[in-house]
């Protein structure tokens, strides 16, 4: 789902350039610890993989740990150096990775995370280096260095960083992909009549385009002269083409059928439709990055209560010992066991789990706050086109007076069976669902704007929609009078199927319902959420499917411009709100909604503007979403919780608050139970896995 780098010089010609770079620019203006971009992942693994053999090194040099586990290493001349130079070496690849965040922190007055394991980094790499080089001489125990605790400290850290980073997808592509859908060249009619290709940022207002067959439209306009069908699904959501002629509006970016359109520009650049589109992303994405502080605020009070523990810690010894060698010890052994190993693995463990576990179903995450909201939700709000629907054309209702129901398919399908138009399409792709095998046709005609006929057994057939009964002057029989009240009340189209001037069969033509959509919406009230419909299609059309699948509220003909503005009406009574779609005119509501959900044989630009793509297009993943999701945060919590816990413990000990009742941390110890509490929580988070969504999901789509 990335945007490939191979496409980066073409956004040079494009108008909206400019907007793309803009949005660039903000997203490095955001960056932070927890938002980087993907080459501090790439970074972050490099140098975990060469620090991990310099640790195990330097844990298997460690005299505590031999004595632990029993083992001594082979004894050579200057073999206590081992440890000292390979921890300076980790200290300083490993390390300034973090050392330069934390110095990033401190200059912004806002000291976080980095600050910590920096502070402690550095106290256990001074104190060790300078108690190897000159060891007290008054020490009354023989003294003990970090060197061990510092390695697996930075190690740690480096791998928690790069799980945390390759697992964060970063939502920079949803701009570029916009622009894309601009052609990069347009057909200038010249006075003489003659054509000039030229770039779509020498199009003015005023000027008219060729537009051919099959071509993407380069600016909004006015319909000059020519008749055609235009795909607009990308804009407006509506699946079926659009008929266009003369005196009517296009909107760049939209594609054309087969027919050939001469377009009179009347906005370009930044006053287009697109442009429009894309300055809403834009602007949803930068407020959805302000959200994230709580989490910087949570590591500074942390990073505070740290420091002030070690500060107590020295003065605290200090006064009551007078001696400057425990004293320093033990400020270090508390610095050193605040700083979060386990907190640091804690969370991007169990994300990274169930990332693996959200693709193993389906699910694409691409941003991490995504998936962690998914459990507050309150409404999810569907588009129609697309995610509902299968987002093509079909036969709904077949109705016939005077024959039966296979012999209407059988004749429609034979007349319409060498057009590539999608009602066409519709009814031959029906006819096959159901066996049925087309009629032998000749003398087959097109009715310009009125439909198509042919000879069948020497029976003269029509087919075609309301223009064909005006044009022929016929009636329908009263039996088929109730079928098309029903398809005009459900806004669907009416085909005609008729001969010898009467109609014999009427076959309703509409976006055709996903049957997995059944599941899902009853499966989504089951878990206590509500279910919206926002579609631009009709009121008509929209009601009709809201009924059949029962959901809660809909939103009908709403333009792209607005449908953000939707999603902040059901965000204004404090609700959380998911939304899922597929295409361009999704974008804005993707961003705006707590939670962006794309389906994934949608366009890039829906996929670029949301939080997680459902691969298999199918929205009964999005129970899964939500079931992983509030799984995840348990598990999550579970590990905070005992991370957190640990430190309650561990840091009032080791400063010695206890001391005078005869409890104290050996450093040692601190750094056994800190490696425990490590060892704990990645074992916790790894009973995520145990979580089965695919049986769920089997379970309701055979129910379905």
């Amino acid at each position: 789902m990335d945007v490939s780098t191979q496409h980066a010089d073409s956004h040079k010609q494009h108008p909206h350039s400019h907007v793309v770079q803009q949005h660039n620019q903000d997203q490095h203006t955001h960056s932070g610890h927890g938002v980087m971009h993907e080459g501090h992942a790439d970074m972050m693994r490099r140098r975990f993989w060469v620090c991990l053999p310099l640790t195990l090194i330097i844990v298997a040099f460690s005299p505590m740990v031999q004595r632990w586990l029993g083992f001594q290493m082979p004894q050579f001349p200057g073999n206590d150096w081992v440890a000292p130079i390979l921890s300076t070496i980790v200290f300083v690849y490993g390390g300034l990775p973090f050392l330069s965040m934390a110095r990033q922190e401190l200059a912004s007055r806002q000291p976080g995370m980095m600050t910590l394991i920096s502070v402690a980094i550095t106290t256990a790499y001074v104190y060790s280096l300078g108690i190897f080089l000159f060891p007290p001489a008054d020490a009354m125990n023989e003294p003990m260095d970090f060197f061990w605790e510092l390695a697996t400290l930075i190690t740690v850290m480096l791998l928690g960083h790069w799980i945390e980073l390759r697992s964060v997808g970063q939502a920079q592509g949803a701009l570029r992909e916009l622009a894309k859908l601009l052609p990069d060249t347009a057909e200038r009619i010249l006075p003489s009549g003659e054509t000039e290709t030229i770039s779509i940022q020498q199009l003015e207002p005023g000027d008219r385009v060729l537009v051919r067959p099959g071509a993407s439209i380069p600016a909004d306009g006015i319909v000059h002269e020519g008749e055609s069908s235009v795909n607009e699904s990308m804009i407006t959501g509506e699946s079926r083409p659009v008929d266009k002629a003369s005196g009517d509006r296009v909107v760049g970016g939209t594609v054309n059928g087969s027919g050939s359109l001469r377009v009179e520009i009347q906005q370009v650049g930044d006053q287009t439709a697109l442009a429009g589109i894309m300055r809403l992303v834009e602007e949803a994405q930068k407020s959805q990055s302000r959200a994230q502080t709580l989490a910087q605020r949570a590591a500074f009070y942390l990073t505070i209560v740290a420091i002030g523990a070690g500060l107590l810690t020295f003065i605290g010894w200090m006064i009551f010992t007078g001696r400057l060698p425990d004293a320093v010890r033990n400020t270090v052994t508390v610095l050193v066991i605040a700083c979060p190993h386990a907190l640091g693995l804690a969370v991007p463990l169990v994300i990274s789990i169930s990332t693996t576990l959200s693709a193993q179903n389906g699910l694409l995450v691409r941003k991490r706050i995504a998936l962690e909201k998914a459990r507050e939700l309150n409404y999810i709000v569907f588009d129609k086109t697309g995610t509902l629907t299968r987002g093509e054309q079909g036969v709904v209702n077949v109705a016939t007076a005077g024959i039966s129901r296979d012999e209407a398919l059988a004749i429609a399908a034979g007349i319409e069976g060498d057009s590539e138009h999608l009602i066409a399409q519709a009814i031959r792709r029906h006819a096959e669902d159901h066996g049925i095998q087309p009629s032998a046709v000749t003398d087959f005609q097109s009715l310009a704007g009125r439909g198509v006929q042919a000879r069948i057994g020497g029976v003269t057939y029509y087919v075609g929609g309301p223009r064909l009964l005006e044009r022929q002057g016929w009636s329908l029989p009263a039996s088929l009078q109730a079928a098309q009240k029903d398809a005009e009340s459900a806004g669907q189209a009416a085909i005609y199927l008729g001969k010898d001037g009467e109609v014999v069969a009427l076959f309703a033509i509409a976006d055709v319902i996903r049957e997995e959509s059944y599941a899902a919406v009853d499966k989504l009230h089951e878990l206590g959420l509500k279910v919206a419909m926002l579609t631009g299609d009709s009121e008509a059309v929209a009601r009709s499917v809201a009924d059949q699948l029962r959901i809660d509220t809909f939103f009908a003909e709403v333009l792209p411009e607005n449908k953000s503005d939707k999603i902040r009406e059901l965000q204004h009574n404090g609700s959380k709100v998911a939304m899922v779609g597929d295409g361009v005119n999704d974008a804005p509501a993707l961003a705006t909604a707590d939670v962006g959900i794309a389906i994934g044989a949608g366009t890039d630009v829906a996929i670029e503007s949301a939080g997680i793509i459902l691969a298999k297009s199918n929205p009964f993943d999005i129970v899964k979403i939500i079931e992983l999701s509030r799984a995840t945060y348990r598990k999550t919590i579970q590990n905070l919780v005992w991370a957190t816990g640990y430190n309650l413990i561990a840091i009032p000990v080791a400063m010695g608050i206890f001391a005078p009742l005869g409890l104290t941390l050996d450093p040692a110890i601190g750094a056994a139970v800190m490696s425990l509490s490590t060892i704990i929580v990645a074992l916790n988070a790894q009973l995520l896995r145990r979580l089965d969504l695919s049986a769920q999901s089997a379970l309701h789509g055979a129910a379905a």
